[in-house]
């Protein structure tokens, strides 16, 4: 007689997927990185529309800081440093601030 391989699969059994855990990348204002640069930033690393970079370049400038999105971890993270990276050649003090949705 040959092994046979029994399997059974049950929905008791099934691994359940969950979704990443989303970040919020949220700009900080200072009173030295120009709005333009900011709208600047905004369409090039996050990829808004004129817009919606000039609403949320708005919200930092007028409430000290602004939402620009939702991503997973690492996305999050690259995003913020490449502001980061930007700002400093530009010799500008922009943050950017990571934080759990």
């Amino acid at each position: 007689m040959g092994n046979k391989l029994l399997t059974r699969t049950s929905e008791k059994h099934t691994p359940k997927l969950k979704e990443p855990e989303e970040y919020r990348v949220i700009l900080l204002n200072d009173h030295y990185t120009t709005m333009e640069f900011v709208v600047e930033i905004l369409m090039g690393i996050f990829h808004k529309n004129l817009e919606d970079a000039h609403r949320i370049m708005l919200d930092v400038h007028k409430k000290g800081k602004g939402l620009v999105g939702q991503y997973s971890w690492d996305i999050a993270v690259t995003k913020a440093e490449q502001v980061h990276v930007k700002a400093r050649e530009q010799e500008f003090p922009l943050r950017c601030i990571v934080e759990a949705a």
